[in-house]
């Protein structure tokens, strides 16, 4: 039986990449927000990055471009490829109910290197939460030359707000991903190495 690719190689390098980034992108972000909190508390010294706010700082703006690029890179290949229709659509609320309430029941059959309608809701809303942070990080960024931009957020300080927002959301992604894979250990290895499942119908896919 023929069989394709579970992950192809753009999407694994870009996949972990994207982890290096993001750990460093949350953990300068920590150590910048710190510097002017937002709410009641301040996170950890021990999980922040830069030491000060001027070596947190350079570190954010030095792995954003790695991020944004890196995003760039799997947005235009998963388009070019695909990949983005064929494994990430179609999202329906009838499918997204069905399958919430099999998780929750743990009944939800898990199918190599097939995403259920929840993974498939929850990965384009990250992707639109990393779109959301780069407008609001850029706004917070340049608010005088992006001054169009940060009156469209609401002003500054409720774009330092939105910015964080969408960093939550995001690390609620991650620990939610986390999590996923602890419970299903066998989708890590298809990560690394790429994996291979039979196809019903066409050729083989190639790296």
């Amino acid at each position: 039986m023929a069989k394709r690719r579970i992950h192809s190689w753009p999407v694994r390098l870009t996949h972990w990449i994207n982890a290096f980034a993001m750990c460093c992108m949350f953990m300068s972000g920590w150590a910048i927000y710190n510097a002017s909190p937002l709410f009641a508390f301040r996170f950890p010294t021990q999980l922040t990055v830069g030491g000060w706010l001027g070596g947190a700082l350079a570190w954010h703006f030095a792995v954003m471009w790695l991020l944004v690029a890196n995003g760039l890179i799997y947005v235009l290949y998963g388009l070019a490829s695909r990949h983005l229709k064929r494994d990430l659509l179609p999202v329906t609320a009838k499918a997204v109910k069905r399958d919430l309430l099999d998780a929750l029941r743990f009944r939800l059959v898990h199918q190599k290197g097939v995403y259920n309608a929840v993974q498939r809701l929850m990965y384009w809303l990250v992707l639109a939460a990393g779109v959301l942070i780069v407008v609001s990080g850029l706004a917070i960024w340049k608010p005088i030359q992006l001054q169009e931009l940060v009156a469209l957020l609401g002003g500054y300080d409720v774009a330092r707000y939105v910015h964080f927002t969408a960093m939550a959301a995001i690390g609620a992604f991650v620990v939610v991903h986390l999590a996923l894979v602890l419970l299903v250990p066998k989708t890590l290895l298809p990560m690394i190495t790429g994996g291979l499942r039979p196809m019903e119908t066409g050729k083989p896919d190639h790296d």
